[in-house]
């Protein structure tokens, strides 16, 4: 995924903007398909409620994967703190077999798109999620699970706890991850008192991993009839995101030469590329590693014409 700022030569452009966390909000007040939210598979198991401010959701493992979803607006890797809460309030859950489990967290969309990507097949790279699954006979399990890009059960870190979410009852789930980590937290709330930390843990070695939407999922069945027909709603996400990988942009022309300069961040990659018709972009600058400060890409070629430029900004 590549983030992209634009600017145009000959005028001045001054992004003010400090190095802190920033934060994606969704309080579901106004129609949130409006506010970037987007739906992949089967719409109708989600449903906004503009009265109550919740998302509706059905979870239904006989439909195929559908996941009502938005951009982070950013890619996030075990360099990152984040974190992700939300409130969640079941109707009713209904499992057969073995089970199957409700869903709400981040994901790689490009993954979670495709034909291969099954989680309860075991093949479901880049996840990071909170899961509920009713009692099959085994007890209820309430889980918060991260997959790294391998997407096998042998590279994840998992925890759990043997907890019953009773309808009704609204839960505030509250997932995080620290730079550098190789595990998660998760803690989750009921009338403001922690309910639950998740003290049982299962962890396999996490190589790396990348997270660029947010999600509420509802799985296909693994095709061995472990199945899940839940109802209830998501409300007040809220998801803690590090500093952009560009802040702090000015644009300007010294003895005829443009530099724009901006705050990097590590273990992203810039290049400054322009266009003069939108159609067509050339890079101007070499690809130079990200520093956590200021940094310039300068473009020497500009001769006195008109022209319109961006950063590209990927990931290792």
């Amino acid at each position: 995924m590549k983030i992209q700022w634009l600017a145009r030569a000959g005028l001045f452009l001054c992004v003010v903007a400090s190095l802190q966390a920033s934060t994606l909000t969704e309080d579901f007040s106004h129609d949130p398909l409006q506010n970037g939210w987007r739906v992949f598979g089967n719409s109708n198991l989600f449903q906004w409620n503009g009265t109550n401010h919740v998302l509706e959701v059905t979870w239904d493992s006989t439909n195929s994967n559908s996941y009502f979803h938005r951009s982070l607006g950013t890619v996030l890797t075990p360099d990152d703190d984040f974190s992700v809460s939300f409130d969640l309030q079941l109707k009713d859950a209904l499992a057969l077999g073995y089970g199957s489990e409700l869903a709400v967290g981040l994901f790689r969309l490009s993954n979670a798109v495709s034909p291969a990507f099954s989680r309860g097949g075991g093949t479901a790279p880049n996840l990071f999620e909170f899961d509920y699954f009713p009692d099959t006979g085994f007890g209820d399990s309430i889980n918060v699970t991260l997959v790294d890009t391998n997407g096998d059960y042998g590279h994840m870190y998992f925890a759990w706890d043997n907890k019953t979410l009773v309808p009704g009852q609204i839960y505030h789930i509250r997932m995080g991850h620290a730079s550098g980590a190789t595990n998660a937290t998760c803690e989750v709330f009921t009338n403001g008192v922690l309910w639950t930390a998740l003290p049982f843990v299962y962890s396999q070695p996490i190589d790396d991993f990348r997270f660029d939407s947010v999600s509420i999922s509802s799985y296909q069945d693994d095709g061995l009839g472990d199945s899940i027909l839940a109802h209830g709603t998501v409300a007040n996400f809220s998801v803690t995101l590090p500093p952009a990988p560009v802040e702090s942009l000015q644009l300007s022309r010294i003895n005829g030469n443009l530099n724009l300069t901006f705050s990097g961040r590590t273990n992203w990659f810039y290049t400054l590329e322009r266009t003069l018709d939108f159609a067509s972009w050339i890079s101007v600058s070499p690809t130079v590693a990200g520093t956590a400060g200021a940094m310039m890409l300068p473009d020497a070629s500009l001769a006195g014409i008109r022209a319109f430029y961006r950063i590209r900004a990927c990931r290792p």
